[in-house]
């Protein structure tokens, strides 16, 4: 009898809450707080002595939001929605196809510090080819090249470059997932931005990651964005992502991207910033360790 209570009593229990009283990650949700971090990316200084830009690499598996992520970094620099990266709403094949770099405009005739550079996203047997994304990283593919699935650039290639400086180079990696596929994306692909990963690591970039698409898993976050970091959801997807890519927590920042929106929104806004403004920075350091070391 007292083995069918305890029973009861466990099945009994309520579930837990699917917020925690607090916000496991604070934030600020003000107009102010946007506005200081706008100021802090305009006045960045950057490392490098001579340099332009610092150069962001995002990669990830098809449709995880890459493209979209650049135009919502835009929108919110920019205080309108744009689109200066082409985005496909559908999914199936990668709509990306060339190795496109992307500046931030500040002003007319002025940009910001840094580029976003984005490629084709990865597949399990078609797709962008580890080894383009490595020599992206190293500096060793120009501008506009148009990627092969079935072979990597070739040496002889126009668009290969064989004499990279420290600018040409990545001095931050960011790997996109989706919130509500990150389950869903094969171990193959997974290896796969593990490798690019791996190299990263030993060439000492810089990484973040980039969960997508926060809108689609959690009620609550779908409601109210402001939700975000007291959405148990949520944490539970960082933490899978944490699992699966190896990346540590304080480095994946969930967020939305811009998609049904034709005016910007402080809370979505808030959150692109924050993840840009780590970005950078990360970017920055990386670049005056690279320089103090050589």
């Amino acid at each position: 009898m007292n083995m069918f209570r305890n029973i009861f009593k466990a099945n009994s229990q309520p579930s837990p809450s699917p917020e925690f009283a607090k916000p496991w990650r604070p934030v600020t949700w003000s107009d102010q707080y946007k506005k200081d971090m706008l100021k802090k990316l305009k006045e960045t200084k950057l490392s490098l002595s001579g340099s332009k830009k610092l150069r962001v690499l995002l990669h990830g598996p098809v449709g995880a939001g890459k493209s979209s992520f650049i135009n919502s970094v835009n929108s919110a620099l920019q205080g309108r929605i744009s689109t200066i990266a082409l985005a496909d709403a559908a999914t199936g094949d990668s709509f990306t196809t060339k190795f496109n770099e992307y500046r931030m405009k500040e002003a007319p005739g002025s940009f910001y510090p840094f580029v976003f550079a984005d490629v084709m996203g990865l597949e399990q047997e078609r797709g962008v080819r580890t080894e383009d994304i490595i020599s992206i990283l190293r500096g060793h593919v120009k501008n506009d090249y148009t990627f092969n699935p079935v072979s990597p650039i070739d040496t002889k290639n126009e668009y290969y470059n064989s004499e990279p400086t420290l600018e040409d180079k990545v001095h931050c990696l960011v790997s996109v997932l989706p919130a509500d596929k990150v389950s869903l994306i094969s171990d193959e692909v997974i290896q796969k931005m593990k490798q690019v990963r791996e190299k990263a690591r030993d060439l000492g970039i810089p990484q973040v990651v980039i969960m997508s698409m926060v809108d689609k898993v959690c009620p609550l976050v779908q409601e109210n964005l402001k939700n975000i970091y007291t959405s148990r959801k949520i944490k539970e997807k960082i933490e899978e992502c944490s699992n699966r890519l190896g990346v540590p927590m304080n480095c994946i920042f969930p967020l939305k991207n811009y998609s049904e929106e034709v005016t910007n929104d402080l809370e979505v806004d808030i959150l692109i910033l924050m993840a840009t403004t780590s970005i950078i920075q990360f970017a920055n350091d990386y670049v005056e360790n690279q320089t103090y070391t050589e």
